[in-house]
Order: structure tokens, then C-alpha cells, then sequence
């Protein structure tokens, strides 16, 4: 144990972005020690690209909106699969977190009034996104960051988490090595927080940055705790697929809000041609009526480009295979044309996208204001992680939380645009105030010796094999092969193909080598990012074969419909003793009667 660095802390969080440093904040004003390991540099968290907003039902623009009208939309979203507690929970307590950043010194964008202005967004009702043009995600990690430096908490950067550490069935810590030189540190700690986002490097064609490895989910996975809804992956609807210098970047979902239309090669809005009968008493049904929000209506309806994401996702997938795409495999998003009802186009333009106006105009010399961009479906975000309490995000691990991406129940089957950052706020809060509690209830976990060398040795092992497999190969197969197999639409000929090759590339990854040294080497963090990525890809591929419907994030070529009898199950996944991973249809958490009455009245 004497060469390595230790570590000992009450809370570990693991992860800053927007759920990892909210965590950190709260354990620390509950009087624990608190130490923040991120991937990455501090500041470049993932939830810095969130654009659009958070979704709170403060009913600064529309006051007919409420908890009770964010819980339906948020239930109907996910298809009734979510955890129906949580998402209570994050209706109802979101508006004070948005107001509680604002008192730490976040700078909305205001109404004329001086209220926090909010923006329509797909699957919600009324204007709900409480926003910073299309920089919220930056706001805020900007303003957590600021609060939380000031706590005396540990921040420790560029660190990667190899394992988790059990003092019996109990959590005790973790270990990992510093990114920079290779060096071995361990964390013991009472409590630990996984705040470490999604899993989109899975996949060829992501938004997501490069942490994104799905590492809380394998960590968590391999400690014991139980994973649910990994069949649910969103993919975005619109990611630049052209030029080559911005493909896979994010388009916002504000762009659409704040009048985009979507035109395949014809010139024709498609979105009209595919409206579902339930949205159809809250969404505009032709043309004329889909642009009145651009010219100012404060009605609910709203444009069809403004559905759920998976259904605009698979709309535009339809268009690309009917020959009605655009040059480059995708559609065409168009807000250049609100000067035909806008004054001043370009400068409103910019005002309330700037983001998106000066990324694009300076990485692919494309000028939103004056030409349609080129978009297409973007491995996104999964709906799927740790399954936790839906009060406390404790995993079924004692001293195991989870917040944010990695944790599961909140969005079901699909996550409405914005509910992202206020459920990071929502349960990075509880996660953090919940921790500190059992770290205070419990004594300091004892660290056992060969679990530590047990990880130390499997992880410089790939510098002592001779003509093993490339890590980067390895990777690039498994996101070639998730992107064809198990990506937007599901078949389970190409599942069962995507499974016969997961196990094939862990046999491989098993033997694969590494050169050099530890410092500085990206082939060694590649390989010790392939056990997450293949955990992950696995439970993917799994979950969705056994799910045999298409509801939310989950679409199968074979079972095209939803079923009822499905819609009353999720899909958990364990690690058997053997090893082997373990599929389970358990039944969801019902609704209280209370419950079913608000979806009733806002059907």
C-alpha cells in the first residue's frame, strides 16, 4: 500500500459535471469531507454542451403551467416506464433548484418583466425551458463551480476510476490512476456519488464527448448494484452530419424552438406527415397553424418539429431511406426563414442562438442565418443506469449513489428535451444531501489490500503483453458495429450478431497490448476505457433483444408496435455469480392513485 497515494474522505463523488458538482455542493454544507475526482479537466463536464435549457415549471411565461402538467408531459414522454416517484419529485422541486442557481449567480435570459424567460421545447406543453441563450449548460457549471470552490472541497482533475472498493457488501471507496503521469491513487470514503454521465462513445456518430465511456454504469455494475431501461437510448434528431469539421455536433433543440423547420430534398416540412392522435389536441396539424409560434401566439400549440425526439428521430430516418434526404445522409434544418415573419432575422437570430451562430459559422463556414444546416439522428443520451432510490439515489449497494445520466428512472423509456439539467440539479442535490447522511450514520470502511493490487495488476497488465490487440482497433469495431446493430432501428437477427461480436472484442480486449510507459499514454487510457464501453454495449444489446415492442428510445424493425403487457415491465440487469450477465423483466414502479388522477386531467 506504501506506493500508492491514499486518499480519505466521508463522500467521494465521482464526476464534476452539473449532478457531481451539485452533489459535492450539498454534501459539503451538510458538514462532510468531500473530495471531486473528474475524467476531464474542471469546467469541461459534458453538461457544459447542453444548449437549450433546464425544464421548470416556474410559469414565468404561461401561467396555466405547473408540477402536475411537467409530471404528465414527463410521464407521457417516457411512455409511463419512469419511476413515477421521481418523477414527482422532479417536478415539483425543479423551479427551486433553477431559482437556487439564480441566487448563486446565474445569468437567465429575462422576460420584459424581469422574470426568468422560458422557451418551448419538444414534448412539453407550455414554455418551460428556463434558459441562457443556448449556453445554459455552460452557465451553469460555471455557477456551480464558483459556489463550490468556496466549500473547501477536494477537486482532484484528470483522474480515471478504474474500480470501486467494498469493505463486504458495503461501499469503501475506489481506486484509479492519475491520467497525467500513471501514478495509482486509492480514495477510501463512507460514501460514494457516480455522477459520470452517459454512454455515447459506444457508438460511431455521438454528441457526446469523449468521457462519455459509460464508466458509472460498469463501476456500478461490477460492485453489485443493478442497472435498468439500458434498451433506451436516445439519439438526438438532430446532429450536424455535414461538413466533416462539425459532424456529430449537437444542433439544440432551441433552434426548433425558436422556429426551425425541418425540410427534407423536396423542399416539403415532413413533420406534418407523421403527427401521433395524442399530441394532435396540443400540436398544430398544418403549416399555417405550425408557425404561429414563430409570430408570437401564446397558445400551447406548437410546431410538429417540436415532438418527442424519438419520433422526429425516426421521421427523419424514414425520409433518408425513401431517397428523400439531403446530399450527406440527412435532412435539412432551416430557421433562415423566419425572415419572412421575423424583423431583423439574422440579429434575433443571433441574440437567442449565439452558440450555435458562431460554432457553425467558424468550424464549417456555414452561416444559420442565411442557409439550412444538414442534420441527422446523434447518439445522444440513454435513458438507462444505476437503478436507485427514487428518494435518496442510493443504489441497492449501501453507500452507492447515483445521479444524473448514470442513474435510471426518471425519463422511462425517452427523456423530454430539458428535463436533463433540472433532474442533474434535482437528484445531484438529494444524491449529495443523502450521502452525507449515511456517511455521518456509518464508520470508516476498512480497505482491503488485495482488491486494491488485484485492480493495480489488471491495469498495467496491457504493458506487459507482446503483440496483443490494439485498443483503438477494438474500440472503433465495437462503435462501427453499435451504430449498425443496435442503434436508431433494432432487428434481432443484427442484436444477436451485435452480442457474437461484444464477446469476441472481450476476448480480444483481454489480450490487448499497450507501448510505452504510463505517462502520457492515450493507447493505455483507450484500454482502460474498454471494459466500460463493452459492459455497457452488452447491457444494450441485451435489454434490447429481450424487449420485444418499440416504445420510446427502443424502436424494433420486427416489432414495430407497443405491446400493453410490456408496458407494464422494465428490464434489469445484474452481474450473475458466474460472472455472466443476468436479464430480468421486473414489474415497474406503479402509479398512486394521485398519479393516474394528474395524467388524467392533462391528458
Amino acid at each position: 500500500m506504501a506506493s500508492y497515494e491514499t486518499f480519505e474522505h466521508d463522500v467521494l463523488v465521482i464526476g464534476a459535471g452539473g449532478a457531481g458538482l451539485r452533489a459535492a455542493v450539498e454534501a459539503s454544507a451538510a458538514g462532510t469531507k468531500v473530495c471531486v475526482v473528474s475524467k476531464s479537466l474542471l469546467g469541461k463536464a459534458h453538461t457544459v454542451m447542453a444548449e437549450g435549457g433546464m425544464a421548470a415549471a416556474m410559469a414565468n411565461v404561461d401561467d396555466r403551467d405547473s408540477w402536475r402538467v411537467h409530471f404528465a408531459d414527463t410521464m407521457r414522454g417516457g411512455q409511463y416506464l419512469n419511476n413515477p416517484r421521481m418523477a414527482e419529485i422532479h417536478a415539483k422541486e425543479a423551479p427551486d433548484r433553477v431559482r437556487e442557481l439564480e441566487a448563486w449567480g446565474a445569468l437567465f435570459d429575462r422576460t420584459k418583466d424581469g422574470r426568468i424567460l422560458q422557451r418551448n421545447f419538444g414534448g412539453h406543453r407550455y414554455p418551460r425551458l428556463a434558459h441562457v441563450g443556448d449556453r445554459t449548460g455552460l452557465e451553469m457549471i460555471r455557477t456551480l463551480q464558483d459556489h463550490g470552490v468556496h466549500q473547501g472541497i477536494d477537486f482532484q482533475m484528470e483522474i480515471t476510476i478504474v474500480t470501486l472498493l467494498k469493505d463486504g457488501d458495503r461501499i469503501a471507496g475506489a481506486m484509479g490512476y492519475d491520467r497525467e503521469r500513471g501514478r495509482f491513487k486509492v480514495y477510501r470514503a463512507k460514501a460514494v456519488v457516480l455522477a459520470t454521465g452517459g454512454i455515447g462513445r459506444a457508438y460511431q456518430i455521438t454528441s457526446n464527448s469523449w468521457e462519455y465511456t459509460g464508466d458509472g454504469q460498469a463501476l456500478a455494475y461490477h460492485a453489485g448494484a443493478k442497472l435498468l431501461d439500458m434498451e433506451f437510448v436516445q439519439f438526438h434528431p438532430t446532429g450536424m452530419v455535414w461538413p466533416p469539421s462539425v459532424k456529430g455536433i449537437l444542433v439544440t433543440e432551441g433552434v426548433r424552438g425558436e422556429g426551425g423547420v425541418l425540410r427534407n430534398n423536396k423542399g416539403r416540412r415532413f413533420m406534418f406527415d407523421d403527427i401521433p392522435e395524442n399530441y394532435r389536441s396540443s400540436t398544430a396539424d398544418n403549416e399555417e397553424e405550425g408557425w404561429r409560434y414563430v409570430t408570437g401566439d401564446k397558445s400551447a400549440r406548437r410546431p410538429p418539429e417540436l415532438l418527442t425526439r424519438d419520433h422526429v428521430a425516426r421521421c427523419i430516418v424514414r425520409e433518408v431511406r425513401e431517397g428523400r434526404g439531403s446530399p450527406h445522409g440527412g435532412v435539412f434544418l432551416d430557421i433562415s426563414w423566419i425572415k419572412e415573419k421575423v424583423q431583423n432575422a439574422p440579429e434575433h437570430i443571433k441574440k437567442k442562438l449565439p452558440s450555435m451562430y458562431h460554432q457553425f459559422k467558424q468550424l464549417g463556414d456555414i452561416d444559420i442565418t442565411k442557409e439550412p444546416m444538414e442534420v441527422g439522428p446523434t447518439t445522444h443520451y440513454v435513458m438507462g443506469g444505476v437503478r436507485v432510490d427514487a428518494d435518496s439515489q442510493m443504489s441497492c449497494v449501501p453507500g452507492l449513489f447515483a445521479a444524473g445520466e448514470c442513474a435510471a428512472g426518471l425519463h422511462g423509456a425517452n427523456r423530454l428535451g430539458g428535463n436533463s439539467l433540472s433532474d442533474l440539479l434535482v437528484f445531484g442535490k438529494r444524491a449529495g444531501e443523502f450521502a452525507a447522511k449515511h456517511a455521518k450514520s456509518v464508520s470508516m470502511p476498512k480497505l482491503d489490500s488485495p482488491q486494491v493490487e488485484a485492480a493495480a495488476k489488471a491495469a498495467v497488465a496491457p504493458f506487459e503483453r507482446q503483440g496483443g490487440e490494439g485498443p483503438y482497433q477494438i474500440q472503433q469495431t465495437l462503435q462501427d458495429n453499435m451504430q449498425q446493430l443496435a442503434g436508431i432501428v433494432r432487428r434481432e437477427d443484427e442484436m444477436t450478431r451485435a452480442l457474437e461480436l461484444i464477446a469476441s472484442l472481450k476476448a480480444k480486449a483481454a489480450n490487448v497490448s499497450v507501448y510505452g510507459n504510463r505517462e502520457y499514454n492515450a493507447g493505455w487510457h483507450t484500454a482502460m476505457d474498454l471494459d466500460s464501453l463493452l459492459t455497457v454495449s452488452e447491457a444494450v444489446a441485451r435489454a434490447g433483444l429481450m424487449r420485444r415492442e418499440s416504445r420510446g428510445g427502443h424502436f424494433r424493425d420486427d416489432f414495430p408496435g407497443k405491446d400493453n403487457e410490456w408496458g407494464q415491465y422494465n428490464i434489469e440487469i445484474s452481474k450473475a455469480a458466474d460472472g455472466s450477465m443476468r436479464v430480468e423483466r421486473v414489474p415497474i414502479v406503479p402509479m398512486t392513485g394521485e398519479h393516474q388522477k394528474i395524467v388524467e386531467e392533462n391528458k
